[in-house]
């Protein structure tokens, strides 16, 4: 369902073996695209530590500050795995094993030949009231409770628990964008980028260096969620890049007489 406003996102990244390099984050990134390609904004990311409190506070923060917010980490069966326990918490309800996400995963065990120990029995647990996010690659499910969707960490999972979810969201006005080379730098262009930003504040201005070679150049990229405006601004960004190039020719010129 297409909506005439934005719609937008947080997510929260959970774990130790983030803050510490020991896991290098490949959700984030992930899940940026994927809400871009569904028009909605990712505004924020956080990353915590396996801590309930800390989980929690960051949670409860997003949560009502954004209209989705997703998690990933945290929901294994090893004792650090705390991510159902603080959602719970922050939510203020149970959190216990689900019934179904028993069946599923004691019966995955059984037709491994595998025993459904109590550490693996702690993937079946969610807060009350909570509903499921499927796992088509490990079974185990994700959860989700009002506005925050709760999934693995490990990419494939996370990716495929993302897959499920994108469709039942409802989604803003798609963002626009349109990319110019300018082959001047940050140096050279932006003050007179700041002019053009400022001109034109139903549009998102950003500017990309590059070094190649010897030399300097930038990749301009104007977003808008509508065209007119769109293409308004990126009319005035050529025109300031064609009157740079014309002062530099004029300059070289005059050092040449």
């Amino acid at each position: 369902m297409t909506n005439d406003h934005i719609v937008t996102a947080a997510m929260l990244a959970i774990g130790d073996e983030l803050l510490s390099g020991r896991t290098k984050d490949k959700n984030i990134g992930h899940l940026a695209d994927v809400l871009q390609l569904a028009a909605i904004d990712l505004k924020e990311v956080r990353i915590v530590a396996d801590d309930e409190e800390a989980i929690v506070a960051a949670l409860n923060a997003l949560r009502g500050a954004y209209d989705y917010v997703f998690t990933s980490g945290g929901i294994g069966p090893t004792h650090d795995d705390i991510t159902a326990d603080a959602i719970a918490k922050a939510f203020g309800v149970a959190c216990e094993h689900d019934a179904d996400a028993m069946r599923l995963l004691g019966e995955m065990y059984a037709r491994r030949g595998l025993e459904f120990t109590e550490a693996r029995q702690r993937m079946a647990r969610m807060p009350v009231g909570a509903a499921h996010i499927d796992n088509p690659v490990s079974t185990a499910p994700g959860f989700h409770i009002s506005n925050v969707f709760v999934m693995a960490g490990v990419p494939q999972v996370f990716q495929a628990m993302l897959d499920n979810v994108v469709p039942t969201l409802r989604s803003g006005v798609r963002m626009l964008s349109v990319a110019i080379s300018c082959p001047f730098g940050e140096g050279d262009i932006g003050t007179p980028l700041a002019a053009i930003q400022k001109a034109n504040p139903e549009t998102s201005i950003g500017s990309y260096p590059r070094y190649v070679g010897q030399s300097f150049s930038t990749e301009i990229v104007v977003r808008a969620r509508a065209q007119a405006p769109l293409d308004a601004a990126a009319d005035e960004v050529r025109a300031m890049i064609e009157a740079i190039r014309a002062s530099r020719t004029k300059e070289n010129r005059s050092a040449e007489a």
